[in-house]
């Protein structure tokens, strides 16, 4: 291909110097000018340094030539075998080397396609199919040299061509195999040994050709005895014949002469192309008999004639698939005899024919050069018009056609798929100027499949507002380590990250008749470097190891052999010799540590060797000892012994790479690493929060070439760079100011294709490399992060860590959750939410039967005056009410039913029920001198199995009901209206008709009952032994109050609730959801006067 272009001089004195940064050994050195200086004479000086070269070649015709080898023990292995050599192919594919050894056993080296694949072949059958181990490089067909190098070291093989190098692992009979002869340029038949005729045999040059040293054409030329030489073998290479030209755009064409009418009337016409374009115009002739236009051209990969005439097509062929693999493909167009035949690729017969009702000629005379079509970007060569070849030469030379903007004796097709510029597996396709990486099946993103979709931690994923689940995580970001699927538990104050194996449950041993020891291993279901990556990056690990005994001792004494141990750690893992519990190396259990084992004389409690079942368990935490990976238990063999072992899964939480944070108190502030490594492809990726409208948030410096990402102004972040070709820019703007003290998160990435921007959630920003690509990024500087100021020295007011979590992940925490502060992150308190979870989102729901209930009791009004102290949270710190808040979910088959019923000390209370119209009906009773007020609702059926939700509210005497359904319409009426309050102390019993609910009792569901700041269901569920409340009856908690659990349909209407005395609209919402859905559910909004709460009971 083409490489970078190298101005000259523009006077007749200054000398221009060029150092190749790779060294390039050539045997010659062809000048290809690209612009003359327009004010003088042309004229060239050129110098090369270079050293000596010696070469020893040999060509191969591809028919039946080729060389054989049988090594003698001089020649044979050492412990290594190394061959290398170079190659010129004249031909897309051939077999360049084979070796064999015994039992079959073989390696070759075969171009298929333009590609050098090394293939293993097991036995010594043409029928057995081959197992390619590695494939590099691309257009070795090129008729240039390159070179190959092949080196085996035990069971590993290294492959270099050119200077790519794959490093595969080959089948473990080859660490011991020995190779017996090598042959080359021929395929060998089984039965003569001797070359035969095939496609697969090599047609070019060999040059330099050494196994272990030893030149192997030197001794073809010596006509050693270990030699055999077949067919027509040459020790020279011809320069190929072939010239080829290049159209590179829109502007390059070809005009080439036609022929006088031949006798016959028909015309032959040939070349070949190569290209990766599907489309684009390959030649055009015009038909002057017939006044019309002959187009031959590529459409969707396929060849294409069509003849026009008069904008209408007479005539439509097409043959050939797929031409644009980069290959070189023959086209034949001939007419003859009224038959008119396009051929592609003549020894794949790929072939179309029509008969034309007129003569398809080529004839002398002006043409205009137009195109209909798509431009063709690619190579031509061997050019013949009625079988006579076309000299280009004499084109370049101005002796025959006419050109433009072409590139003469040169193809200058790049394969930019090889090596692949796609990274993690993403398929790489490429027309003539640009590639693209397909990376929809990777699991990374981005112009060269860079950057990971996934988190690289649990602890990311909380922060994106996730809760527990399955999740795939990627350790290492964008680099080598495949993403892997954990289990998140987001459920505690920490974030855990759970990695099963093939036995986490407790495993039950009995005495093996003549075994001594029973081994278990442990398999992950992650692999061994997401293993390593996942306990280096956490803050913490752990893994639960247990062993019950009966008669089964563990580990004995520290000062004897232990019984039993396990593997743990990097591998396989190394011998640990204490349990669960204990410290590294001290051969005890927990107990032992802590002093309390059943016999003191053990440091065991197994050990102690009793007939009773007791056990050993404990957490290994000591990281560097983890996973688990076998587990070797040696007392289960003796009559009466039992055991029972488990070993939980790896958890681990704490994201070191997630909040390795920083806090800068100062402008001059900055931190500084080692250089930035990051010469093709990179990405930098970071969370901040500012107060401040501009700054550096990092940069390193080299002699020309720079990287830096900055705050340019409050609503702007800006990465640039320099690679040698120009300083570079991308932004974002944000329509919101970024120094609002919250975090914000940059990712930017730079490969060989774009550069790329990206500030929180807002669309990518890019800047597309040079048509050359990027160069590499060559620093030579510190990286410096922080910094807007000189570099002298480093300067004081960094700070590990960074304040202020909740400023930006405090909304997380739902349903009155409390963001809480941590040194790394947030915690929600769900205290006085009704709900629990990471971020209180999970409702608390429980399944009644008839003959259950809920009562929960606040502090006598005597005890709170007589001990005030007694009050430490806010539990009993509802007693005298201005106001109540309250809510809950049910869903019930049940009516009538009593839901739930609030009562004072004296005779007011708060009931909320199911009448027996399957009507909700709220009843209230302020005042023991006035008749209890009731609100019934006009909607039916709520006794239907589905969820509905309840929200009573009272703020000293006045009650508001509110007519429209949520979310609130600005124009919903809001009416207020006042009741007495005036209380007087009378017996709290219920009334008759309350009293017959509540023995009827409640079956159904309860969810998320909230009463102010208590949340008295979950109380009872989650804290039964330390809240004051009693539980009659079973009660089990349930997923019933989810909305998951209801139907898909949601309908909104608004209902009335009617009174003896009032009429009040209220909301009232149907649903029918089985899905999360918000706004779907049945909401009623009161306003209650004064309560003296004593207790809240719900009635079941």
């Amino acid at each position: 291909g083409l490489g970078p272009s190298f101005p000259g001089n523009s006077n007749a004195d200054s000398v221009v110097h060029y150092k190749l940064q790779q060294p390039a050994i050539a045997r010659f050195i062809r000048l290809i000018p690209l612009d003359w200086n327009p004010n003088g004479r042309i004229g060239l000086r050129l110098e090369t340094y270079g050293c000596p070269y010696t070469s020893d070649v040999v060509s191969f015709d591809g028919g039946s030539s080729g060389l054989l080898y049988w090594l003698t023990s001089g020649l044979k292995r050492t412990s290594r075998d190394v061959v290398t050599l170079k190659f010129k192919a004249l031909r897309n594919s051939g077999t360049l080397l084979q070796a064999e050894g015994q039992e079959g056993l073989s390696l070759s080296l075969e171009l298929e396609r333009g590609k050098l694949l090394l293939l293993l072949r097991k036995g010594r059958t043409s029928s057995t199919e081959p197992q390619r181990l590695v494939s590099l490089g691309s257009l070795l067909d090129d008729q240039h040299w390159h070179h190959v190098a092949v080196e085996r070291r035990g069971s590993h093989l290294n492959l270099t061509v050119d200077k790519h190098t794959e490093r595969v692992q080959i089948p473990a009979e080859f660490s011991h195999w020995s190779i017996e002869q090598l042959s080359l340029g021929a395929v060998q038949s089984e039965v003569s040994q001797k070359p035969v005729t095939s496609k697969k045999n090599f047609n070019g040059c060999l040059e330099n050709l050494l196994y272990n040293g030893h030149n192997l054409i030197e001794l073809a030329k010596n006509k050693k005895q270990q030699v055999t030489i077949s067919g027509n073998v040459t020790f020279s290479c011809a320069e190929p014949v072939s010239v080829a030209v290049t159209f590179t755009g829109p502007e390059s064409f070809l005009q080439l002469p036609g022929t006088t009418m031949s006798s016959s009337g028909g015309v032959s016409i040939g070349f070949q192309f190569r290209t990766w374009n599907k489309k684009g115009l390959l030649l055009s002739f015009e038909l002057p008999q017939q006044g019309g236009v002959a187009w031959l051209y590529l459409s969707e990969a396929r060849l294409q004639l069509q003849i026009h005439k008069s904008g209408r097509a007479l005539l439509e062929l097409s043959a050939g698939a797929s031409l644009n693999d980069g290959q070189w493909h023959s086209v034949e167009l001939n007419s003859r005899q009224g038959r008119l035949t396009i051929t592609v690729d003549k020894e794949e017969r790929d072939s179309s024919q029509a008969s034309p009702s007129f003569p398809v000629t080529v004839e002398n005379g002006s043409q205009k050069c137009r195109n209909l079509f798509s431009v063709f970007q690619g190579c031509m060569r061997l050019f013949t018009v009625d079988n006579q070849n076309l000299d280009l030469i004499k084109v370049q030379e101005k002796q025959l056609g006419n050109y433009s903007n072409l590139q003469i004796d040169i193809c200058g097709i790049i394969d930019r798929c090889s090596p692949s510029p796609c990274e993690h597996g993403g398929p790489c396709s490429q027309s003539w100027t640009v590639f693209h990486c397909n990376c929809s099946d990777s699991g990374y993103s981005g112009a060269t499949c860079h950057s990971s979709v996934y988190e690289q931690s649990c602890e990311a994923y909380k922060h994106n507002g996730n809760t527990s689940g399955h999740f795939y995580i990627d350790v290492d970001g964008s680099g080598p380590i495949k993403p892997q699927l954990v289990y998140c538990n987001m459920t505690e104050e920490n974030t855990w990250m759970v990695i099963q194996h093939n036995n986490t449950e407790l495993t039950r041993l009995r005495p093996f008749t003549g075994v001594n020891q029973y081994s278990i291993h442990f398999d992950y279901s992650s692999e061994e470097e997401q293993l390593l990556a996942v306990i280096k990056q956490s803050e913490h690990c752990e893994q639960e190891l247990s062993y019950h005994c009966k008669m089964s001792r563990l580990l004995n004494t520290p000062e004897g052999s232990p019984l039993s141990w396990w593997f743990g750690g990097p591998g396989a893992g190394r011998v640990q010799t204490y349990w669960g519990g204990a410290q590294p190396g001290s051969q005890q259990c927990a107990c032992g540590l802590q002093g309390d084992c059943v016999d003191l004389q053990h440091y065991c409690n197994c050990d102690a060797d009793r007939m009773e079942w007791t056990e050993d368990s404990g957490l290994l935490t000591h990281k560097e000892s983890l996973p688990v990976r076998s587990l070797v238990l040696g007392d289960i063999q003796r009559p009466g012994s039992e055991a029972v072992y488990r070993v939980g899964p790896l958890q681990c939480h704490g994201d070191r790479n997630f909040w390795n944070a920083a806090f800068f108190d100062k402008e001059t502030s900055y931190l500084h690493f080692p250089t930035f490594h990051g010469e093709l492809s990179a990405d930098i990726s970071f969370l901040f929060k500012t107060m401040a409208s501009s700054g550096v948030f990092l940069e390193n410096l080299g002699i020309k070439d720079f990287i830096r990402i900055e705050l340019s102004s409050s609503t702007q972040v800006v990465f640039s760079f320099d690679v040698g070709n120009g300083p570079l820019e991308v932004r974002v703007e944000s329509s919101f100011p970024l120094n609002d003290n919250r975090w914000h998160r940059v990712r930017a990435e730079r490969n060989v294709k774009e550069a790329s921007l990206r500030l929180d959630e807002l669309p990518v920003a890019t800047q597309e490399a040079p048509a050359d690509g990027h160069f590499h990024l060559q620093l030579n500087s510190q990286l410096f992060i922080g910094d807007n100021s000189s570099r002298a020295k480093i300067t004081p007011g960094v700070q590990p860590g960074c304040p202020g979590h909740c400023s930006s992940y405090g909304s997380l925490c739902q349903n009155h959750g409390r963001c809480v502060e941590r040194a790394n992150g947030f915690h929600c308190d769900c205290n006085l939410s009704a709900y629990t979870g990471v971020f209180c989102q999970t409702e608390v729901s429980a399944s009644f039967k008839s003959g259950t209930s809920v009562s929960y009791t606040f502090k006598e009004p005597y005890e709170m005056s007589r001990n005030s102290s007694a009050l430490p949270s806010s539990i009993y710190s509802d007693m005298t009410l201005r106001g109540e808040n309250v809510s809950l979910s049910f869903r019930t088959n049940q009516s009538p039913a009593l839901l739930l019923y609030v009562s004072s000390y004296y005779r007011e209370y708060l009931a909320v029920l199911i009448n027996k119209h399957d009507k909700l009906e709220v009843r209230y009773k302020l005042d023991s001198s006035r008749d209890t007020e009731v609100l019934r609702s006009k909607v039916r059926s709520l006794a239907n199995g589905q969820l509905h939700t309840v929200s009573i509210r009272r703020l000293t005497d006045s009650v508001s009901a509110n007519s429209c359904a949520l979310p609130l319409d600005p124009h919903c009426s809001l009416h207020i209206f006042y009741l007495a309050h005036f209380l007087s102390p009378e017996s709290d019993d219920l009334d008759a008709d309350l009293s017959r609910l509540a023995s009827l009792g409640f079956t159904g569901c309860l969810s998320v009952v909230h009463f102010n700041t208590i949340s008295p269901l979950k109380e009872a569920l989650l804290r039964p032994n330390s809240s004051p409340v009693i539980i009659t009856g079973p009660l089990a908690q349930s997923n019933c109050g989810s909305a998951a659990s209801a139907n898909s349909y949601s309908a909104e209407n608004t209902h009335h609730l009617s009174g003896e005395k009032w009429r009040r609209h209220l909301t009232f919402n149907s649903i029918r959801i089985d899905s999360a859905l918000i706004g779907g559910t049945k909401l009623l909004y009161l306003y209650l006067c004064n309560i003296f709460s004593r207790g809240l009971v719900i009635f079941v």
